[in-house]
């Protein structure tokens, strides 16, 4: 049997909307630490990674593990139907091909169930090597989604520079150039706000806008994101979701030949 219960169902929506334009369907491996799912995007550039700790549930049982494939735009459907503070449960059995969620309003006078058939996916599980990073920056999430959002109007490959200067996004393309500099803040009473940056060594690497917006659908999860950068080894955005875990994403730089 599995069962895991979350008091919120914003949260596990904000989870969804993280992923599915990245994903078309995904699966989820439950086992009695948690819930995990990676997988490669649609179009096998980048790589989503989810982990939910079974103690950041209400209440979690998993008796053995289990994986369940789920078509995303289904589960988004399901989603719909709940209040952001509804409580929603997901069960299944052990050898199930159903998972069912389960929605109950803050006074519990609406219980509402939806079942959805669960999908065999081939989904090859990779190895994600350990890297000590050259660059890491952690910086308000907001701030962020604004400055991929902006530049992307002007050409489709940003470059990201760090130096223990700051942090430069840059992008140039038919329109023109831009430029978006932050130096490093300490604001100990809002730490949300400050920009760190903790770096071995500089880098410099492009990569595509279009998966940095996709990534900042992660925004409404967490208030800071951090980018961890090393030369010739993926990006990896991260975003905290308070007391639950995190989701990651991995995004391969480009390479120069490609663009001159």
């Amino acid at each position: 049997m599995f069962e895991a219960r979350l008091t919120s169902a914003a949260t596990l929506k904000k989870v969804l909307e993280a992923v599915k334009e990245l994903l078309n369907e995904a699966s989820f491996d439950c086992s009695d630490s948690g819930i995990q799912l990676q997988a490669m995007d649609n179009s096998h550039v980048s790589l989503v990674s989810l982990t939910l700790r079974s103690d950041g549930f209400d209440k979690y049982r998993c008796d053995r593990s289990l994986t369940m494939g789920m078509n995303l735009a289904s589960m988004s459907k399901i989603l719909k139907c709940a209040n952001n503070d509804d409580t929603v449960t997901i069960k299944a059995q052990d050898d199930a091909d159903t998972v069912t969620f389960v929605f109950e309003s803050k006074k519990q006078e609406k219980i509402s169930d939806y079942e959805m058939k669960l999908m065999n996916l081939d989904q090859e599980h990779l190895g994600i090597p350990e890297t000590d990073f050259s660059c890491v920056i952690r910086m308000p999430s907001v701030e962020f989604a604004r400055i991929v959002r902006d530049l992307a109007q002007f050409g489709e490959t940003v470059l990201i520079c760090c130096t223990k200067e700051g942090v430069k996004f840059s992008v140039s393309g038919d329109v023109g150039s831009a430029n978006v500099k932050l130096a490093q803040t300490n604001n100990f009473d809002k730490e949300e706000e400050s920009v760190s940056i903790e770096m071995q060594e500089p880098v410099s690497l492009s990569f595509a806008c279009q998966y940095l917006i996709s990534f900042t659908k992660a925004t409404p999860l967490s208030p800071r994101v951090q980018l961890s950068m090393s030369s010739n080894v993926p990006l990896v955005v991260e975003y905290e979701i308070a007391e639950l875990g995190y989701i990651r994403y991995y995004l391969a730089p480009k390479i120069e030949d490609d663009e001159n």
